[in-house]
This record gives C-alpha cells, structure tokens and sequence, in this order.
C-alpha cells in the first residue's frame, strides 16, 4: 500500500524537482574547461529521470583554452560569440542524447545560464518544451524577440 502520508517527507525537507536538478546541473558547470565561463545543463524526460547532462568546452580531441588563447576573454558577454570554439552546455546535452539514441521530444531543460539564442534554436528543433534557468544572458538573437513565438517555456529559476 501506498504511504499518502507527506508529513514524514515533509520533514525530510527533500528538494523540489526543480531543486533537485538544478543542484546537479550546478555540479554539472564545475567539468566546464572554459577559463570565461562555466555553464552546467540536465537535460530531464517527463518521469523526472536524466537523459542527459552537458557543460561547456571545446570539442573532444581539441586543445582547452587558456588565458593566452582564449579568443573571448576580453569580449563583452554575449558578443562574437562565433570567435569561441567551445560548445554550450544546452548543446552538449542535447548531443549527449542523441549520441546515446534518446529523444529529447517532450523534455525540460535545467542550465545555469539563460540559453544563447544559438542554443534556443536547438533548442527548439529538439522539441524541448521546458527550460528552466538561474542566470540571465544577454544575446542579439534573444534582445530581437525573433524567438518569443516559440513553444518553449521559459522560466528563471526560483531559490526556496
């Protein structure tokens, strides 16, 4: 039988789903090789179960940047962002799925950063539905609204 009880889990004080994913996409962001910027993402299916995670850095099998060969480093955030060789953290995830034979059809995305627009249109085109993130960013493509017509949710993340 079933426990309806939720006062024990209440006081288990146990994370929301939300919570819960988003503190591993935060661990995700610490296997970011980029010196410029860390980004973490989880990419998450309707029964709360990972599909994938992803975080950004070069490709595999291409040298990580460094401080003299950083192309960005001295760039305004969200600008020139096709002189970074690095592959973003909703990209990754997104890849990772497909690489392993998973649709990512239906699913939420938790990424500590506000997806560029480059990443929104992948996005998109996965047929995510849901992006929950923590911090804002600044990118041409979203400031020109070209993207708000989408069915993608997008939510900034709310700490308890």
């Amino acid at each position: 039988m079933k426990n309806t009880d939720n006062s024990l889990i209440k006081e288990l004080n146990r994370p929301s789903w939300d919570e819960y994913f988003m503190g591993i996409a935060e661990i995700a962001k610490t296997r970011s090789s980029c010196i410029r910027r860390q980004v973490g993402a989880v990419l998450v299916n309707d029964k709360h179960q990972i599909i994938s995670t992803g975080y950004n850095g070069v490709p595999r099998g291409i040298d990580h940047c460094t401080k003299q060969t950083c192309t960005k480093l001295y760039e305004k955030s969200g600008e020139k962002n096709e002189l970074c060789p690095a592959v973003h953290a909703e990209l990754n995830a997104i890849i990772q799925a497909a690489t392993a034979g998973i649709s990512s059809e239906g699913t939420t995305l938790y990424s500590t950063t506000r997806p560029c627009g480059n990443c929104t249109m992948a996005i998109i085109n996965a047929g995510i539905r849901r992006v929950i993130y923590i911090e804002e960013y600044s990118d041409p493509i979203l400031r020109s609204g070209l993207l708000d017509s989408s069915d993608v949710k997008f939510e900034k993340y709310k700490e308890k």
